[in-house]
């Protein structure tokens, strides 16, 4: 159980770093009642709480914004349906936008929770803390 867990969320993170990826990828992985929760950071000053239909709307609006990104998944400790994942995301922003030039590349290192239930992923709550812009 433990491995088939780290897999699921090494897998996640693949699908999520990777520009070529499709939302029916990413969907596969989520649980129907799936819920992201992003922490505030410079980039969502507030955080948010998001069901899968607007995680899937943030995934589009990330990858229109990026030029090119990269999760590096340094650990993943798994207890029971619980896995902690420490993380760098490196990402390349390419389109023209109010707040980072084109050609900017962000880093933020990354402390997340993911809940699995039936073998997806239910819950995902994530610290976000990026280098400066």
């Amino acid at each position: 159980m433990t491995s088939d867990i780290e897999e699921l969320v090494r897998a996640y993170y693949r699908v999520v770093g990777d520009l070529s990826s499709s939302e029916s990828d990413l969907s596969a992985l989520w649980h129907p009642d799936a819920t992201v929760v992003e922490h505030p950071n410079v980039i969502s000053p507030h955080g948010a709480a998001r069901t899968v239909a607007e995680s899937l709307a943030g995934f589009r609006a990330g990858k229109a914004l990026l030029s090119a990104q990269t999760f590096d998944v340094h650990e993943v400790l798994v207890d029971g349906d619980r896995a902690a994942v420490r993380a760098t995301w490196t990402g390349t922003v390419g389109v023209e936008n109010p707040r980072v030039p084109v050609g900017t590349t962000m880093v933020a290192h990354v402390a997340a929770f993911v809940v699995v239930q039936d073998g997806r992923i239910l819950r995902h709550e994530t610290y976000d803390c990026y280098e400066p812009l």
